[in-house]
């Protein structure tokens, strides 16, 4: 981005009349001298940026003010705040809202807007106050200088920041630290400085990054290396802890192994003055170092309405320093300082400090790696993760004020999720997808290309591209290796990380135990000789090197939510414009999310039967309005060859859906999307969305599974007699089958969740009727208490009624039964937070008191990590399956295929899951699955999803939020 600003400054004596605020006045009357300074600050991206803008009066006091300049380009107002903006040809004016009118002699005000642009984004060069011009030389950025010890420094390492920042003709408003890619802290007052804790073995890159007044900045980088321990450590236990306003708390210090001497501990606070610790040292001898002993953190009653910070670090001779991070919770705003907010502080500190993220700052999908469920490996990440992480950074924000680390999570994720143009180079060339019909096994895979089957017209590549000048498509990838565990690297060299990789291609049947891992750019550097293209796709000539991505929207549709309750918390603090280029920037990927709505070669939506037979739509009539499994897209390699496609899904589930992000994109204006027809569709989305979800509730209450626009994945012929919703097939288990997808509770609580905000936001009343009969469903398989459980898994039986809009009927066909309760912390979380909503709104007793024995209940599996339960899987049995033809399950190569791995495992007929990744055969957990795989009991596990341990701080957000008194 760039930050670039202008300052205007002028004294003018009126020589006959002047006009202020709208009254002219008569020469020589007390604003007979008026002056003014006007500072211009931008964030900038591809067609579109937030305009920052400073208005100070250096006259005499004025009672009302006007701004007008002129755009030097084809720059265009989107929406503004803070004044009354208006804009006729190139001219702008910003007229003063109520409260911000009066400005006194010195005094400033804060106004900005988004706008767009194609071309240079050139600023302008004249402002004018109430007619008076405004003038000067342009603002000049600051400087910043990092410092870090000399080290050496041995894991777990506690490295101390110190950054020093000047402005020639302003004033340093805040410096942000880095750590390889990661916002750690920002600092608003000199001594400039942070402590990185607990830092594990590896290179680091860190960053101080100065911004003035402007918004211009300047960044200074170090770098140093953290070595594997090597001796005995000091330990606290928390690692983080929440400090009440005038309250206190603990932390126990203790040694890795016996000394053989007492060690003296010495204790010291940076940060927040209003944080102490006591006492200032503590001994550790050869009878307590096991123990340990305790030392309080306390916090001083104070006024401002901030959760501060401070690092307590302890010190002792011969071990490596350890930092503590202490945040006060404040009780000068309702809820601050309930005990639901301290343990979302808690859980954020726990996330924030305890392996959760790689060293570029991409969130894992699991602190542990030897898991398997979608992600094949704990150190991959999915879309899915980044979606929570930036929702969590938005209840950070709502609680502290600070909205950098909101911020930063999109920014690593716009760098590593989000392909970027040098990912998919011919995004923008033309180009149509070739049928290729899906079918039931893998081992009916590859699947021919039928170029002679009629395809649709993509009704959004030529708008989209004319809106932001880019054929680029601005979403999220679903899968990313973040360590490059497999080697791909990127485009095939091998090393780049994080990089991008995809792995189920095959049908309803293939489970993750039945994939093949694939680069998303296949280069054919691994794999066979045409890479891993024609394991799944069989082209009449050999297949061309090509970079191809897929779209999980629930993932950025749940960034769009996160992104409107980031806007409105911030709006509440004053603090829109902290947001507002990122706010911006969601409205963008909303834009393109609409790929989710259409049917996946763009064939018109209502019993399509038929790949040949369909017809092929035109328009707006392939589009079922939606938001299906996935959108995808992809082109040629080779930039000479200049082609791409793009594809929707016929396959939706009501998992899926988002109501609640179809009207945040359509009623609030800075979230609205800038192509022609992108609020029409949202609209109608949303309503459709609505009766979706209508139209797929049980008579128990339970939402059931979805519905198709081809069945079959191959436009087939349904079982005669099955429901419709708008033409389109029911489908108990859309997508996939094993599990069956409509199994795992966890769908209904996701999904519920967004339609409890919906309600809570709006008192939609489809919404609550849609919870007015879920709510007490699950409630009624629901146990709070010591031995707490929810629904687990489901059975489901009959069809919904077809549906009809005009006059929709009770579905006293469709059942549902819980099979299986359990103890999911990260499905507990998310049904928590639906209750919680639920109940904010209608005052539903049951609704709030199962809410809060939920959310107890998880804060007594809380660990040093989070909070997790202990898990059995079974399922690792087919870590060794290979191929069965009778059950269809094990891993499938078709005969005769070989291939490799870019370790050198090898892929052919007979080889297992482990078999191509072998690398887990050295994970610290291996030896249980391997003593399961010879004979012995279920492994079990204590894991640490990403997602779910950020639910479950939400959780306890909300609660503190919605209930701030208990």
């Amino acid at each position: 981005m760039r930050h670039l600003a202008r300052r205007r400054r002028v004294a003018i004596f009126a020589a006959a009349t002047l006009a202020v605020g709208g009254v002219t006045l008569p020469a020589g009357a007390a604003q007979a001298a008026p002056a003014c300074d006007v500072v211009y600050a931008t964030n900038d991206w591809s067609t579109g940026f937030t305009a920052n803008v400073t208005i100070k009066n250096l006259g005499d006091p004025i009672t009302g003010w006007t701004l007008t300049f002129a755009f030097p380009g084809n720059q265009r107002v989107t929406q503004g705040w803070s004044a009354q903006w208006s804009q006729t040809g190139n001219q702008v004016t910003a007229r003063n809202e109520s409260w911000n009118g009066n400005l006194g002699t010195g005094a400033s005000t804060n106004i900005g807007f988004n706008g767009s642009y194609t071309g240079t984004n050139a600023k302008p060069t004249s402002f004018a106050v109430n007619g008076v011009t405004c003038g000067g030389a342009p603002q000049q950025p600051p400087t910043v200088a990092l410092s870090v010890p000399a080290g050496p420094f041995e894991a777990p390492a506690d490295v101390p920041l110190s950054a020093t920042a000047s402005d020639p003709d302003g004033t340093i408003s805040k410096v942000e630290f880095y750590r390889n890619g990661l916002l750690v802290n920002t600092d608003t007052a000199a001594p400039y400085g942070y402590t990185l804790e607990d830092l594990p073995a590896g290179a680091y890159t860190v960053q101080a990054k100065a911004y003035d007044n402007a918004n211009l900045s300047a960044t200074a980088e170090k770098s140093f290396t953290v070595t594997a321990a090597t001796g005995p450590t000091l330990i606290a236990t928390p690692s983080a802890v929440t400090v009440a306003e005038g309250g206190s708390s603990t932390v126990n210090l203790k040694l890795s192994a016996a000394p053989a001497a007492t060690v003296p501990v010495s204790l010291a606070r940076t940060g927040d003055a209003d944080i102490t610790v006591s006492p200032a040292t503590v001994s550790l001898t050869p009878s307590n170092w096991s123990t340990g002993v305790s030392v309080t953190v306390a916090a001083a009653e104070d006024t401002d309405t901030t959760s501060d910070t401070a690092t307590v670090t302890a010190s002792a001779t011969g071990y490596a320093p350890l930092a503590i991070t202490a945040t006060e919770v404040d009780n000068d705003t309702p809820g601050g300082d309930n005990v639901y907010t301290r343990r979302f502080l808690d859980q954020y500190a726990k996330i924030k400090n305890s392996g959760y993220f790689s060293p570029e700052g991409v969130p894992y999908h699991s602190v542990e790696t030897l898991i398997v469920e979608a992600p094949d490996h704990g150190h991959e990440t999915t879309s899915e993760a980044f979606s929570f992480w930036l929702w969590l950074e938005a209840q950070y924000g709502r609680v502290t004020q600070n909205w950098a680390p909101f911020n930063n999570a999109w920014t690593v994720m716009e760098k590593y999720i989000i392909p970027s143009h040098a990912d998919q180079p011919t995004a923008g060339a033309a180009g149509t997808p070739q049928y290729a019909a899906e079918h039931d096994l893998p081992s009916q895979y590859p699947s021919a290309l039928e170029p002679s089957v009629p395809v649709g017209q993509d009704p959004l590549r030529s708008e989209l591209q004319s809106t932001y000048g880019t054929g680029d498509i601005y979403g999220m990838h679903w899968l990313l290796d973040v360590d490059n565990t497999y080697g791909f690297g990127r485009c095939g060299d091998k090393t780049t990380r994080p990089a991008y990789i995809n792995t189920f291609q095959r049908g309803t049947q293939e489970s993750v135990w039945e994939t093949v891992p694939q680069p998303s750019c296949d280069t054919f550097t691994a794999g066979g000789q045409y890479g891993y293209l024609d394991l799944f796709i069989k082209e009449s000539a050999a297949p061309a090197k090509q970079w191809k991505y897929t779209n999980a929207p629930d993932a950025d549709a749940r960034a769009v939510q996160a992104a409107y309750w980031a806007l409105t918390w911030a709006k509440a603090q004053g603090k829109q414009a902290d947001v507002a280029a990122t706010v911006a920037k969601a409205a963008k990927m909303g834009d393109y999310l609409r790929y989710a709505m259409f049917d996946k070669y763009f064939k018109k939506i209502g019993n399509c039967v038929g790949a040949s037979t369909c017809p092929a739509g035109s328009g707006k009539d392939s589009a079922h309005y939606l938001l299906s499994w996935y959108y995808a897209w992809g082109g040629a390699y080779e930039t000479n060859q200049n082609w791409s496609w793009r594809i929707g899904s016929s396959h939706n589930h009501f998992g899926y859906q988002n109501p609640f992000a179809a009207w945040a994109l359509t009623s609030t204006p800075e979230l609205k999307p800038q192509s022609p027809t992108a609020v029409a569709d949202w609209t109608k989305s949303f309503e459709r969305q609505l009766e979706f979800y209508t139209w797929l509730q049980s008579a128990e209450g339970g939402i059931a599974g979805g519905a198709t626009n081809s069945w079959g994945g191959n436009y087939g012929q349904p079982p005669a007699g099955t429901s419709t919703f708008y033409g389109m097939y029911y489908d108990v288990d859309p997508v996939y089958n094993d599990p069956p997808s409509n199994q795992w509770f966890g769908m209904q609580a996701w999904s519920m969740q967004r339609i409890a905000e919906l309600y809570l936001q709006t008192g939609n009343t489809k919404a609550k009727a849609l919870l007015d009969k879920w709510v007490p469903w699950a409630i009624a398989n629901t146990t709070v208490g010591t031995n707490w459980s929810i629904p687990s898994d489901m059975r489901w039986t009959g069809q919904p009624t077809t549906w009809n809009p005009s006059n929709p009927q009770p579905n006293t066909d469709l059942h549902v039964e819980v099979t299986v309760k359990g103890q999911d912390v990260g499905v507990a979380a998310a049904y928590a937070r639906t209750l919680i909503a639920y109940a904010a709104k209608s005052g539903n007793v049951a609704a709030k008191t199962t809410a809060k024995g939920l959310l107890d209940a998880l804060y007594g599996v809380s660990d040093a990590k989070g909070v997790s339960t202990t898990e059995k899987r079974g399922d690792y049995r087919r870590f060794d399956d290979t191929y069965d033809a009778a059950s269809g399950q094990g891993l499938y190569v078709p005969p005769g295929w070989t291939g490799k791995m870019p370790n050198g495992d090898a892929i052919a007929a007979g080889k297992s899951f482990a078999d191509i990744r072998s690398f887990y055969k050295n994970d610290p957990d291996w030896p249980k699955v391997q003593a399961y795989l010879d004979g012995g009991p279920e492994p079990s596990f204590n894991y640490h999803r990403f997602w779910a341990q950020a639910d479950v701080a939400m959780a306890y957000a909300d609660y503190g939020n919605l209930f701030p008194n208990g």
